[in-house]
């Protein structure tokens, strides 16, 4: 498995966004807040984490849910996934939303969301006037029936 090093500035005295376990592929980014917040259900707030990151050219940074929280507590992303370019050096916002019945508080360092980073590529588009033929062609929105 490839390692890349990426810069990360991390004014939080948070842990550092971390792997729960060898084998995941996102890493968990936590809360950094000067008091806890309470998001209404409904409501949704950018929470902020205290982490800058820089990526090398050709990788990007998604920000995912987490599913402990969307089944627990009703707490999921807007946005999502939430993209990191590689050229963006502010600080990563993470935009929460509370689709429970229930009022959720977000405590200082709790894990909010994962961050998975991966390569991209760059598109260079070849504009043409028609494309090729395939089984499926324009069907879409549940085409193929539900069953």
């Amino acid at each position: 498995m490839e390692k890349i090093k990426v810069k990360i500035v991390n004014s939080s005295g948070n842990a550092l966004p971390a792997y729960g376990t060898p084998l995941s592929a996102g890493m968990d980014l936590r809360a950094w807040l000067n008091a806890p917040v309470t998001l209404q259900p409904l409501e949704r707030r950018l929470i902020p984490t205290g982490v800058k990151i820089a990526l090398p050219e050709g990788y990007e940074c998604q920000l995912r849910p987490r599913s402990g929280l969307a089944l627990k507590r009703g707490l999921t992303l807007l946005n999502t996934p939430g993209t990191i370019d590689a050229d963006y050096r502010g600080e990563i916002g993470v935009i929460v939303v509370n689709l429970s019945n229930e009022p959720q508080t977000i405590e200082n360092g709790e894990r909010i969301c994962q961050m998975v980073v991966a390569r991209h590529e760059t598109v260079e588009w070849e504009a043409v006037t028609d494309l090729d033929e395939t089984e499926r062609g324009a069907g879409g929105f549940g085409h193929t029936g539900t069953k």
